[in-house]
């Protein structure tokens, strides 16, 4: 009986090691497809769970309604200390539905008992966690690649998840800080590899991180340039362009960069043709926010096309903004 009872055990943790190694290889579906959902700006308090719970309800019903095959939180996910315990709140609603999961940080998430690399060791060694191990807060970029459903181990897809840090170091040059040199140039060797893997074809690739690039502001600022959605507040963004978009030009791989960090703006808008999208604010009663009903964006890739289509999912299950990139914006 003891031997059954053990044989039964070990059972039961081989099956749960091959969901969590199956869920951790991302890979297109057999339909072509790739779905992802960003929350952003989460701003969960541990000590404050009445007004998070808000947030919770809708990570929740997100996640019910979509299954996606990975979720990406775009940064100011706990703001409160006793982080840990709140990143275990939030995190545990994708463990528990063995849905893979990444984060990026935003620019409040480290201001509080636990420090960038603290919540980065934290998170990373988490279950269902998509991060690599062992990166250095000065180092915290990583890519995610999305496997061919019909090629065995062939890179069909890449996100890029990127730190845009949080406020700028140089008395002169005030407000919000900018993706560095040292990130942009890891940005195009990793570009580089993946580009000459594919018979120097570019993947399609998305980039995600918290605070928007200036070109979030310069779209809107060309009549041609479609846009859907809400912006019901200025981008807050860096003053100065460091060039991310740039290389993401001269690279020919990212088709869209989606970041959070403004709670009232979830609109998409294509410019020099790459889409810029916010995420639907998915935070509860913590802090300001000004739309009817927080919410997510959805993602979803197609394999073999620089296509995807894209859509805020409102907590009350309600679609808005839905579009196909790039056939909508043009």
């Amino acid at each position: 009986m003891m031997c059954k009872k053990i044989l039964f055990c070990l059972c039961v943790l081989f099956n749960v090691y091959t969901v969590w190694s199956q869920q951790n290889n991302l890979k297109f579906n057999r339909d072509g497809k790739f779905k992802v959902v960003q929350f952003t700006d989460v701003h969960y308090k541990y000590d404050d769970q009445a007004n998070s719970q808000r947030a919770v309800d809708c990570i929740n019903e997100v996640l019910d309604a979509e299954h996606p095959d990975c979720v990406v939180f775009t940064g100011d996910v706990v703001v409160s200390n006793e982080a840990l315990k709140g990143w275990d709140i939030v995190l545990d609603l994708c463990i528990r539905r063995n849905i893979p999961y990444a984060v990026v940080f935003g620019n409040h998430d480290d201001e509080y008992d636990r420090t960038r690399q603290e919540l980065y060791d934290y998170i990373s060694k988490k279950k269902g966690c998509l991060m690599p191990e062992g990166l250095g807060v000065d180092n915290s970029d990583y890519v995610l690649q999305i496997k061919s459903s019909k090629e065995k181990n062939k890179d069909a897809a890449l996100f890029y998840c990127i730190d845009s840090h949080s406020y700028t170091k140089i008395n002169s040059v005030p407000g919000y800080d900018w993706i560095k040199f040292n990130q942009i140039a890891w940005y195009r060797e990793q570009s580089k590899k993946f580009t000459e893997n594919n018979d120097s074809t570019p993947l399609p690739a998305l980039a995600f991180f918290h605070i928007a690039i200036p070109e979030f502001k310069d779209a809107l600022m060309e009549d041609k340039n479609r846009m859907f959605g809400c912006k019901a507040e200025m981008v807050c963004c860096p003053t100065t362009n460091s060039g991310f978009f740039t290389s993401v030009k001269e690279c020919g791989d990212v088709i869209g960069i989606f970041v959070g960090h403004d709670h009232n703006n979830d609109y998409a808008v294509t410019y020099k043709d790459v889409l810029l999208a916010y995420g639907r604010y998915t935070g509860g009663n913590t802090v300001y926010n000004d739309l009817a009903f927080n919410g997510a964006r959805i993602i979803v890739l197609h394999e073999g096309e620089r296509k995807f289509d894209t859509y805020i999912r409102l907590a009350n299950n309600e679609i808005e903004s839905a579009v196909t990139y790039p056939s909508s914006f043009y």
